[in-house]
């Protein structure tokens, strides 16, 4: 930019430069018309009319000529906004045309060059996710001894205590029944509170003990098979629109079922939702999920903070390069919406046309 750094001063410049030219040929040619008509007429006379001409004739100029360049800045800056608007967005394929050798176009030439920066390095995430996934399996013993010493814990902090605490409620209401009802009562309410929260805290369990990745099966099939066994089993209404996808790779796709299965292992386990609605579809750049439930909803802010599974949903999602978003508030439900750019393999790019 340091080249041009004067593109843009030169610019209205040269629009000043043309309208005092302008301006000087039409009077000129004024001086001409008035003296051919009247040779005698008073000076003063011509000098006044000369001077509010001028006055006229500069005013219109300088507005006719500064709405023309200005118009074409404005232009250029606006092109500019919609690709930076575009970037923010995951559209990483959009280029600004503009070819101009001043410190706008210099500007667009920055931020398409950014794109394939940020491009690239979406393809390097893909990468690096599938390279993941191929570790993955050599690794898959020692995952699974993980994770089962994880289930255990939570089912000795969870599960396992709750179940400890209706016994003795259980118990201690059954002894109260006859001599204190009301009191037996409430403690039977309560032990179905606790019952329902431990169901919800077994549900998310159950769904963790599923198959960590899709096991061959493409992504779309897999979270069909998911949908169709949560509505079995947790007895909550989901309304799904699952449409097929395009190939992705295996990286990819174990990312985005994983990140799933989290995700409705969260609803069960905290929104006491009755409804989950689930959709997945594509375009030609980009796969899209929404989840969303109409749970009870939470603080976002305080919830970011403390979320184990929000933060590896999060971190799932940056791995291949994709745009995490969610949204709740307290007795409105959660929605998670989930972006992630179509990856052009190496295959795709060997091929010849």
């Amino acid at each position: 930019m340091s080249e041009n750094h004067n593109g843009v001063r030169r610019l209205f410049y040269r629009t000043h430069l043309l309208n005092a030219v302008y301006t000087t040929v039409l009077i000129f040619f004024l001086f001409q018309i008035l003296y051919f008509f009247n040779p005698a007429a008073d000076r003063i006379v011509i000098s006044l009319v000369v001077s509010i001409a001028v006055f006229v004739l500069s005013f219109i100029l300088g507005i006719y000529f500064s709405f023309r360049k200005g118009q074409s800045l404005i232009n250029r800056l606006n092109e500019i906004s919609v690709g930076i608007t575009k970037l923010s967005r995951g559209n990483y394929d959009y280029r600004i045309s503009d070819s101009e050798e001043d410190e706008v176009g210099v500007i667009s030439a920055e931020i398409n060059q950014l794109s394939d920066k940020i491009q690239k390095q979406v393809q390097s995430l893909q990468k690096l996710a599938n390279e993941k996934a191929e570790y993955a399996e050599k690794v898959h013993t020692a995952a699974t001894i993980e994770e089962r010493q994880r289930l255990a814990r939570d089912l000795h902090d969870a599960v396992s205590q709750q179940l400890f605490a209706l016994n003795m409620m259980s118990s201690a209401a059954l002894k109260l029944f006859e001599t204190h009802p009301e009191r037996a009562k409430t403690q039977i309410e309560q032990v179905v509170e606790m019952a329902n929260k431990a169901q919800g805290e077994m549900r998310a369990l159950l769904l963790h003990l599923r198959p960590i990745d899709l096991s061959g099966e493409k992504l779309h099939s897999g979270i069909r098979d998911l949908v169709k066994e949560l509505q079995q089993k947790s007895g909550i209404e989901i309304q799904s629109e699952i449409n097929e996808i395009p190939e992705l790779s295996r990286g990819i796709e174990d990312h985005l079922f994983r990140l799933m299965q989290e995700g409705f292992a969260n609803a069960l386990r905290h929104s006491q939702a009755t409804k989950i609605t689930i959709k997945l579809d594509s375009n030609q750049k980009h796969i899209r999920i929404h989840l969303r439930d109409n749970g009870v909803g939470f603080d976002l802010k305080q919830k970011k903070k403390t979320s184990y599974g929000l933060k590896t949903m999060q971190e799932r999602c940056d791995e291949i390069g994709g745009i995490f978003s969610i949204t709740s508030a307290k007795g409105q439900g959660t929605a998670i919406d989930v972006k992630v750019p179509i990856e052009k393999g190496d295959d795709s790019d060997g091929k010849s046309d």
